[in-house]
């Protein structure tokens, strides 16, 4: 009888359940299908009776796009143009120039050409200004002048540029462009092997995995994995290059997410290459999502010790998904959490301020986790490493500079000052510094750190109300004082100035290949980790 009673109470529970999922789905599609109408129709009688031509493709690019960055900055639409760059992060390859450039108003500006290939060939160097290409003058090309510069293999490109005030030409072949995930990895000492690994695209897992076997095979007893600068990329590729160093079976990253499709969790699959070798992982704030989930997993398994400054912390997982005419959705899936459970996102996009702006986890919040071994680590904020170093951390004067080109334009001016320094590696003196500092004032360079441009934007709105001039001196005189202080923060952290001017001047004339092998003897963070290597002891009481 009871048994009877249950049956009869269980069916009509369970029917209820189906019928709240069945009403909510229809509420949900009522409610997509009616916003979706809204937006055809607005679309379609702005495009009908606005006073100006409007292109609608571009009008609905700056739509979506303008929608999906009230989620968070990793949610992207990717028209068709959008859509080869994504797959070229993906792949590290593509056919066209080899050279990082970047559009300054109605220039293309040459920030690294890779050696060997057709920019350097063409005889392109880092500062030069692309103005046009074949018949097309970029200050009439308002779209993305990059794409000229890709195409068939073989395929020449005439281009005119100015280098230094002068207007010259060149033609490049175009031709296919290998981006490594593992640009660079050496010996450093008789005992340590150096890999540095700058990005988590397909052939990652494969360029670590030919690198530590060539270094071990040369000699190597104990590895530096180096993550600074990588942004990430591909999480099967960080569970992979993890895979090197663990077991097989071993939990490296779960996901989670209100759909159940997406709550993953990802083993290592295969035998290691080596468990036993000492492993040191030097990351910075630059250090994100696929670097995070390495440097974190191979810190709660108590597997590496993590040395450097405090990861980004991206702790979001997103996937593309094609769309029609060849488009493309990148969504923010899921977020990830590390073998002991902590997730490290860093910035809550789900709270904004008063201001729109994501909230930064507070420190006081975080909550603590344990290591495979008992050790206590934290989530929120990023990877906080074992061993903090100050030399990783940037002041925000050296944030400022980097962001507005301050060190980038001045060693351009340097290399054309110096053109035979070759192989040399000069060292910044004071007088250089001295010159350094000379050239931001005549070339007039502004820091725009947070409170001049607070301080510009006060002043933008006192002239909308008339008020400007009444607060002309008082602002003369806070900004007077503001340069001042930017002065004595250029002097306060020279050395760390110092030490990014040297990284470009290497980089101009010895590429980015230079600046590795100059590293491998002189970078503070590096020469830490090889120390700590060296000492059993010491490394091995921290992983204890």
């Amino acid at each position: 009888m009871l048994s009877h009673i249950k049956k009869r109470f269980i069916i009509p529970v369970i029917a209820s359940a189906f019928l709240f999922v069945a009403v909510s789905f229809k509420n949900d599609f009522f409610e997509i299908a009616k916003q979706i109408e809204i937006f055809t129709t607005l679309f379609k009688t702005v495009n009908q009776n606005y006073v100006d031509e409007i292109n609608p493709s571009e009008l609905m690019d700056a739509a979506i796009k303008s929608m999906l960055a009230d989620l968070d900055p990793y949610t992207n639409y990717f028209n068709e143009q959008d859509v080869v760059k994504f797959k070229i992060n993906n792949t590290g390859e593509y056919t066209g120039i080899g050279a990082m450039i970047t559009r300054k108003d109605d220039k293309l500006i040459i920030k690294e050409p890779y050696k060997g290939y057709p920019a350097d060939k063409a005889g392109l160097k880092a500062g030069d200004a692309i103005i046009q290409i074949g018949d097309v003058m970029l200050s009439d090309f308002k779209e993305d002048a990059s794409q000229l510069l890709k195409g068939a293999k073989n395929t020449k490109v005439d281009i005119k540029y100015i280098r230094q005030s002068k207007t010259l030409t060149t033609q490049i072949v175009l031709d296919e462009v290998e981006i490594k995930a593992v640009p660079f990895f050496s010996k450093i000492d008789a005992k340590t092997g150096y890999i540095v690994l700058t990005a988590f695209n397909r052939k990652t897992t494969q360029e670590t995995k030919e690198a530590l076997e060539k270094l071990k095979a040369d000699g190597a007893e104990q590895i530096i994995l180096d993550l600074r600068g990588n942004p990430g990329g591909l999480l099967n590729e960080a569970v992979n290059v993890c895979n090197l160093f663990v077991p097989k079976g071993e939990i490296i990253v779960t996901t989670k997410s209100k759909n159940e499709k997406y709550n993953n969790v990802y083993k290592t699959t295969k035998e290691p290459i080596d468990l036993e070798i000492p492993l040191a992982i030097i990351v910075d704030g630059k250090s994100a999502s696929a670097s995070e989930i390495v440097s974190g997993a191979l810190q709660d398994l108590d597997r590496a010790v993590v040395i450097g400054s405090r990861s980004f912390g991206k702790g979001l997982v997103q996937r593309p998904f094609d769309m029609t005419y060849g488009t493309q959705v990148k969504v923010t899936i899921s977020r990830y959490y590390t073998p002991s459970g902590r997730c490290i996102q860093a910035l809550d996009y789900w709270h904004k301020d008063k201001d729109g702006k994501a909230t930064r986890t507070d420190a006081s919040k975080y909550t603590a986790f344990k290591t495979k071994k008992g050790r206590t680590v934290y989530d929120g904020g990023g990877i906080l490493p074992d061993i903090e170093l100050d030399e990783t951390k940037q002041s925000t004067i050296t944030q400022a500079l980097q962001k507005n080109d301050a060190i980038f334009n001045y060693v351009t001016y340097y290399y054309y000052k110096n053109p035979t320094l070759g192989d040399k590696i000069p060292a910044i003196t004071d007088v250089d510094y001295a010159d350094f500092k000379a050239f931001l004032k005549r070339e007039k360079i502004s820091f725009d750190t947070e409170t001049e441009m607070a301080l510009k934007t006060t002043l933008e709105k006192a002239k909308k109300e008339k008020i400007d001039e009444n607060i002309a001196s008082q602002y003369d005189l806070l900004m007077s004082a503001i340069q001042k202080s930017e002065e004595v923060l250029l002097d306060k952290n020279q050395k760390e100035i110092k030490k990014l001017l040297l990284d470009e001047i290497i980089k101009r004339y010895q590429y980015k290949e230079g600046l590795y092998q100059y590293y491998t003897k002189n970078n503070a963070e590096i020469i830490k980790a090889t120390a700590l290597l060296a000492n059993k002891a010491d490394y091995n009481k921290i992983l204890n």
